[in-house]
């Protein structure tokens, strides 16, 4: 995923590939909705539903985000 680097920054909530094995209560369905809470050679994400923290490096990163579900809002 070529360019890749400028489609998320920190506080970007973002879809992975494969989705968390944590069930959200209301849908049953599996969450699929992490929070990027650090940038650098390495990325950590935290899980929406159940906090889980993820630390991945950018490399691994870029091969498994899907999409950009939510872009930080400018203050």
């Amino acid at each position: 995923m070529k360019g890749a680097m400028n489609m998320y920054e920190l506080g970007d909530i973002v879809e992975m590939k494969k989705p968390h094995a944590c069930i959200i209560k209301a849908t049953n369905k599996k969450a699929n909705a992490w929070q990027i809470t650090r940038l650098g050679a390495d990325i950590k994400i935290r899980c929406t539903n159940c906090n889980h923290i993820v630390m991945m490096t950018r490399r691994d990163f870029n091969k498994k985000i899907k999409k950009v579900l939510i872009k930080k809002s400018e203050d």
